[in-house]
């Protein structure tokens, strides 16, 4: 029902209540009926679910069934190995969704715990959940609104609502009906919300609803409907697990009948199919996902970005989309002057600096205010100084004078944040308030308040005399203005020429304010607003803003090189809005789409047009949610930036939810799978150029892993047809695998990122672990592995040299000569530097180290049935496994050359 539209009187009777609240009889029966005020908790998966549920996985089944074999074949180590990599995954997992049911236990938190309702015409404290429909609670400055209220009084009241509708200050409230049915939660001033806090002044509502009928229940229960989104990696890895293991099935199964064929012992055919079987799974990658994820997240932590997900890591790396909030994340979260009208004269922000250098010569000017009141002109400025227009220090005098902005602790501007912008501003131009105030004490003042839009301070001056400044909506200073004060003298007051001014720095997106002055010769016993505020002389109009961050236009600029589209979504106005992502560089045309535009829209309509529109105004929480599932319906991997309440649905639903470490709420946090702990917009970009880094080095390891693999089934496959005895003995199969899968694989996630890493459009979501060109290489290469393995078998059988040695350490060679191989997909290895990935050098050594043992060990000989090579087998063998590595120099030179 939109209470919003209805008059007090109206409301009041259709919740058949009163002024004086409800009767203790009838609250008790309403309680029966509407149930207590407070969200409904959904029935919680048992932890032992969740435990089961990481055991679905294709690919960690077809592990726990390799472990098996491996087991039964008399493999403890790698069954431990395996297992132990699965256990790993599933705590991984299920912290992550033991985090995700939070999220509503936080929104719970955000309830008043107690609340004073009047019951019987009497104020009484009841805990909040005893609120009930038609209730007349009373608010105060610091209380948090127990239900959703229509106000029926309000006494300069304000609250802060930035937590439910992302507006960055605190909204006046008033008690008059609002015609417009379709207006935002924001701009329903005569309303107040369940969760969000009043921040000044005292009012009284009546309930109009409670529990999960409030804004705040809404939000609870879309938060329990959206599920979260499997992520690229968990996609492409579910197809590619159920790919791979029917193809060594098969493979499998084709090499133990050709074996039996060819009359090779059953059992060791058997042994050496399951351990081929086992060899060709890449186990070791759950593991090396988990740690360059952790790896990954450890290094964003540094950056600001703090990883509540794992998966969100490599996620970032896939982001086509980045709907960002504006406020303090591409903008500073603070207001500032941008523009001063003055003396007829309009100064923008990069005058201020020269402003500035002028104002360094007044800095001693304050310990002489005696001097300068004595300069007092008739026409009643305030003072003059050489170095800066007078209108202009009377001006930046008011700026400080006419200020309930303070120092607080470790030097912090406390206070309105328009009167923080002023404030630093004055001070900034050597106007010190706590100096001035000491000269010109303020000795009365008039509040300011909604009606009137305006705030007057009085202040003693010069012999005895008294001047009131008053500041506030160009409107309302306008219409009670008679002059404007210019380094001419004193003129009379142009209104449309104001308008003007005022029109023009609004279009920039600035909140503008005007401040006038009036003289007086001693306070006025007629302190009303109306005896004090009229004939003013206006002193200036002051423009600020909340100012777009420095690093905001280049995080912009570099998310268009990498193909990502950065999308404004702010509860702001669109004025604002527009001028922000103009001059950052998300529109360069005036396109902004606002909520009340969005609703009116139709679904299809909608989603034709969503990829196109980059900024989104005065946005409701079920909007924001449409326009991420809207994006999703499109094939887009969406990152969605919130802090509040409201965001919260839109985070959990998006691909990546983001929430603020600065400004987020708790219900925010526990609903993302990211913080941001600076708040910043550059922090995601550089989020997501780490998250292409881990995703790029991920693949890197399913080449290196399955190029390997696929070069050792090449070989057990096709010696039979070539007339060759078997050239690896199941032992030998099994300590390869545990040999290179683990430390090199590891390695590969510590690669540095590619030069080109931000140049380039995120990865297709239905791009498969293959594509493009994935598949190819792995299939020739690893043949072109197999092949000169066979070469050197057949080569070595016919010499009289120890061939199964030289064929078992040049594959396992082999193996480290990829591992370098496809550390880059174009650059040569010269180029990236041999040594730039310190941790494979070092695994690349140990692996070599540990096969040497294996082969001149008299010990491990026997055990893995090895002979000790002589240099001449040796230099052979090492010429043979950089083959691949040569192969793969000479293709990179060649793909080069074709750009």
């Amino acid at each position: 029902m939109s209470w919003h539209t209805k008059e007090i009187d109206e409301t009041i009777k259709e919740l058949d209540t009163s002024s004086q609240g409800l009767s203790s009889l009838e609250a008790k029966r309403r309680l029966e009926k509407f149930g207590p005020n407070e969200l409904k908790k959904k029935k919680k998966r048992t932890p032992l679910l969740m435990i089961l549920d990481q055991f679905k996985d294709f690919l960690i089944i077809t592990l726990l069934f390799a472990a098996i074999i491996a087991g039964v074949v008399g493999e403890p180590v790698d069954a431990l190995a395996i297992l132990a990599i699965v256990v790993l995954n599933a705590i991984i997992g299920f912290i992550q969704e033991f985090r995700a049911e939070k999220a509503i236990e936080a929104l719970r938190l955000m309830a008043a715990p107690t609340a004073t309702v009047l019951r019987d015409g009497i104020p009484q404290n009841i805990p909040a959940s005893e609120i009930v429909p038609g209730d007349v609670v009373i608010i105060e400055a610091g209380r948090i609104v127990p239900a959703d209220m229509r106000l029926i009084e309000a006494a300069r009241l304000k609250a802060e609502e930035a937590a439910l509708t992302g507006e960055s200050i605190p909204v006046e409230k008033q008690t008059k009906a609002l015609a417009d049915e379709k207006l935002s939660l924001g701009d329903r001033t005569n309303m107040v919300y369940s969760g969000t806090a009043i921040s000044y002044g005292r009012g009284v509502g009546v309930v109009v609803a409670t529990g999960m009928n409030t804004e705040l229940g809404r939000i609870a229960h879309m938060l329990e409907e959206e599920k979260d989104v499997r992520t690229p990696l968990q996609h492409r890895l579910a197809v590619f697990s159920k790919k791979l293991a029917l193809a060594i099935l098969v493979i499998v199964a084709i090499i133990f009948a050709f074996g039996l064929a060819r009359g090779v012992p059953i059992v060791l055919m058997f042994l050496t199919s399951v351990s081929l079987a086992v060899a060709a799974i890449p186990e070791a990658l759950p593991a090396v996902i988990t740690i360059s994820l952790a790896f990954g997240a450890s290094k964003l932590v540094k950056q600001n970005a703090l990883i509540r997900k794992l998966p969100a890591v490599e996620t970032l790396g896939s982001v086509t989309y980045i709907c960002s909030d504006k406020t303090g994340t591409l903008t500073l979260n603070k207001m500032t002057v941008e523009e001063i009208y003055v003396d007829e004269k309009l100064l923008r922000q990069d005058q201020f600096e020269q402003l500035e250098k002028g104002a360094e010569k007044l800095k001693q000017g304050i310990e002489k205010l005696e001097e300068d009141i004595e300069k007092l002109k008739a026409n009643n400025h305030l003072g003059k100084q050489e170095t800066l227009s007078w209108p202009l220090i009377d001006l930046l005098k008011a700026m400080a004078l006419s200020n309930d902005a303070a120092l607080g602790e470790e030097g912090k501007v406390i206070g309105d944040p328009t009167e923080v912008a002023l404030y630093v501003l004055a001070k900034k131009m050597s106007f010190s308030k706590e100096a001035l105030l000491k000269e010109f004490p303020r000795i009365a003042e008039i509040p300011f308040d909604s009606e009137r839009k305006l705030m007057t301070t009085f202040h003693k001056w010069a012999d005895g005399k008294i001047v009131s400044f008053t500041k506030g909506a160009i409107e309302a200073i306008s219409e009670r203005a008679s002059a404007i004060v210019t380094s001419e003298g004193i003129k009379e007051f142009n209104i449309n020429e104001i308008y003007k001014i005022n029109d023009r720095m609004a279009t920039d997106g600035l909140r503008v304010i005007g401040i006038a002055m009036r003289s007086w010769d001693a306070l006025p016993d007629d302190m009303s607003p109306a005896n004090v505020e009229k004939e003013l002389i206006v002193l200036g109009l002051v423009g600020m803003m909340d100012p777009p961050r420095e690093e905001a236009k280049e995080a912009v600029h570099l998310c268009k090189t990498a193909g990502i589209k950065a999308v404004m979504i702010t509860g702001d106005h669109p004025i604002t809005a527009r001028a922000i992502a103009k001059r950052i560089g998300i529109i360069e045309d005036d396109s902004v789409i606002t909520g009340r535009e969005l609703d009116e829209l139709r679904l299809e309509d909608f989603e034709r047009q969503v990829e196109n529109i980059r900024v989104y105004s005065r946005v409701a929480p079920e909007q924001k949610l449409k326009i991420v599932k809207a994006l999703q319906d499109k094939n887009q991997f969406v990152a969605m930036t919130g802090d509040g309440v409201n965001d919260a649905p839109a985070l959990r639903r998006a691909n990546i939810g983001i929430a603020m470490g600065i400004t987020g709420t708790d219900v925010a946090k526990e609903a993302s799978d990211m913080i941001l702990l600076d708040d910043n917009f550059a922090t995601i970009v550089r989020a997501v150029k780490e998250g292409r880094r881990i995703y790029d080095n991920i693949l890197k390891f399913i080449k290196y892993s399955l190029t390997s693999n696929a070069g050792t089934i090449w070989v057990i496959f096709l010696a039979p047809f070539l007339g060759l005895p078997l050239p690896m003995l199941p032992i030998q199969i099994l300590w390869m695998n545990l040999l290179c899968d683990s430390l090199p694989g590891l390695a590969l996630t510590s690669e540095p990122e590619e030069k080109d890493i931000m140049n380039r459009p995120p990865r297709p979501y239905n791009e498969g672990v293959f594509a493009p060109g994935r598949g190819r290489f792995i299939l020739v290469f690893g043949f072109l592995v197999g092949v000169t393995a066979l070469a050197l078998q057949a080569f070595t059988l016919n010499a009289g040299m120890a061939w199964q040695t030289m064929v078992f350490t040049s594959l396992v060679l082999g193996r480290m000569a990829v591992a370098m191989a496809v550390r880059s997909e174009r650059d040569s290895l010269l180029r990236i530097g041999i040594f730039s990935n310190k941790p494979l050098i070092g695994a690349v050594l140990l692996t070599f180290a540990l096969q040497m043992t294996v082969v001149y060990i008299p010990a491990l000989n026997t055990i893995f049935k090895t002979q000790p090579l002589g240099i001449k087998e040796l230099i052979i063998t090492l010429s043979v496994s950089a083959v691949a590595l040569i192969a793969v120099e000479l293709e990179k030179l060649f793909l080069r050359r074709q750009v």
